[in-house]
């Protein structure tokens, strides 16, 4: 205890020594009896106290970083290694950065963030300013305002806050066409800055869920994200609980789908608020309800969600949760050609059926696949494809690969007594839609930039659409004697 007492000085060493086992009650009335009479610490001074305390944590930090490795006395790290996501989940370093980042977005956020009421005030200076000025041209048949008046209703608002400032700049005005007399619409004005308050207030709630502070998310927090805004959109009140967990599957892929087509398993926030499927999801923050052709295009409507797992279930004939080969086959027109189903197993993820010991494909997996179906001449799409079409790993197709998927095609054709063109016919018409940049072969890019690549795929793997295809011209035909 002496020892202690000379090392310590100050407050600390004239605290009252703890007792073995002191009660908590008792130690809170004996913290509060020392604290008594006592000024309480300003924000500042914890500030300021707790920046003392980090450092001396970094001090103590270095100092044993170059007991281990002296050479730091003189060179600094340039290098330290990434610690992987496992890692970080379970570190103190990463978690605290995770919330102090957090904790920082929120309150720049809160101090910058427009609320209703502001964008009310706005909302209504911009239409005043316009009544006002009205008289200069009363043929104006959408509200309007000039720079003048734009800037003077920014020092206006600036007395309401700071947070107004940088949505009343000239490089802000210029963003918009303006007309004759240099005006801009006002609806367009406003409806940006709503825009962008929408998206800062997005960041903030979607930052929520960046367990790892490093500005992505990977598969497990998107579907916290998703399975905790269901609740709160009006369009999903009819969803049942026991279908949560598919929901989130189903509405959680479409992103990965489209923001991670190389599969690294995170998603970049600033890429997810900036793509259209965000405001795909967020239509769903409507009270009215989606129309029949709405439900059927939106991928998150509850109808959409039920159909495509719906359609997982019916080609389940086994009833086991997953998708065999054949079973997988019956997708759509039913006539998908064996070679290109052999490839998705080949390709995709699979796993091993304990009874039968075939490979099966789960919901994820096939929710990948109808994505690919229905988004043909999407990149990603294109980009799934080609994993399966590429079947020598050559990076392009050449006359033998075409010839390859065709003779499937046209052997699926000819068990149905359909009358089938040549090969070589198809495979050189197909040349002509890519008009590849090389003669005599096609590469993903070459088919993204033909803009016929869903085109060209649905004839490499799908016997009817090859089908419809060949014989577009009687369907015109048939369309014209209709009228």
């Amino acid at each position: 205890p002496r020892v202690i007492g000379r090392a310590c000085s100050g407050s600390v060493a004239s605290m009252p020594a703890p007792q073995p086992g002191l009660s908590f009650e008792k130690g809170l009335e004996r913290l509060k009896s020392f604290n008594a009479g006592k000024p309480a610490p300003t924000a500042e001074s914890i500030q300021r106290a707790e920046e003392e305390e980090f450092e001396k944590l970094q001090a103590i930090e270095r100092e044993e970083a170059e007991r281990r490795c002296p050479s730091l006395r003189s060179i600094p790290r340039f290098y330290e290694r990434k610690a992987k996501d496992v890692e970080e989940a379970n570190s103190l370093r990463p978690r605290v950065l995770c919330v102090a980042s957090r904790q920082l977005l929120h309150r720049k956020s809160t101090q910058e963030l427009l609320d209703e009421e502001d964008l009310r005030a706005m909302s209504a200076l911009l239409k005043e300013e316009h009544a006002r000025r009205r008289g200069t041209d009363s043929r104006a048949e959408v509200e309007v305002i000039d720079y003048e008046s734009f800037a003077k209703i920014g020092e206006e608002l600036a007395k309401r806050g700071e947070r107004f400032r940088h949505f009343f700049t000239p490089s802000t005005f210029l963003k918009f066409p303006r007309d004759k007399h240099g005006r801009i619409a006002i609806d367009l004005f406003f409806t940006f800055v709503v825009r962008k308050v929408n998206i800062r207030q997005s960041l903030c709630h979607v930052s929520h869920y960046d367990a790892l502070g490093r500005g992505y998310l990977r598969e497990k927090d998107m579907e916290n994200f998703i399975f905790e805004l269901i609740p709160t959109l009006p369009r999903l009140s009819y969803l049942q609980e026991e279908f949560y967990p598919f929901y989130v599957f189903t509405a959680v892929r479409k992103f990965f789908f489209f923001l991670d087509p190389k599969r690294t398993g995170r998603i970049r926030i600033r890429d997810l608020l900036s793509s259209q499927i965000i405001i795909e999801l967020y239509e769903l923050r409507q009270e009215d309800p989606l129309d029949a052709f709405e439900a059927e295009s939106n991928w998150f409507s509850m109808q959409s969600a039920l159909k495509v797992y719906g359609a997982y279930l019916e080609l389940d004939a086994d009833q086991n949760g997953m998708l065999s080969k054949e079973e997988l086959s019956h997708y759509g027109s039913g006539m998908l050609t064996n070679v290109f189903i052999d490839r998705v197993f080949e390709e995709y993820q699979t796993y091993k059926d304990s009874d039968t010991g075939e490979r099966e494909v789960d919901y994820k997996t096939f929710l990948d696949f109808v994505l690919a179906m229905e988004n043909k001449n999407s990149k990603q799409a294109i980009q799934y494809f080609w994993k399966l079409i590429d079947i020598q790993h050559k990076g392009y197709l050449d006359s033998f690969i075409i010839n390859y998927f065709l003779r499937a095609i046209l052997r699926s054709l000819q068990t149905k007594k359909f009358d089938v063109a040549s090969v070589d016919d198809v495979k050189d018409e197909i040349f002509d839609m890519v008009k590849s940049q090389q003669p005599g072969i096609i590469t993903m890019q070459d088919l993204v930039n033909s803009r016929q690549g869903g085109t060209v795929l649905s004839m490499l793997i799908d016997a009817a659409a090859f089908w419809r295809y060949d014989n577009r011209e009687s369907f015109m035909v048939e369309q014209d004697d209709d009228y």
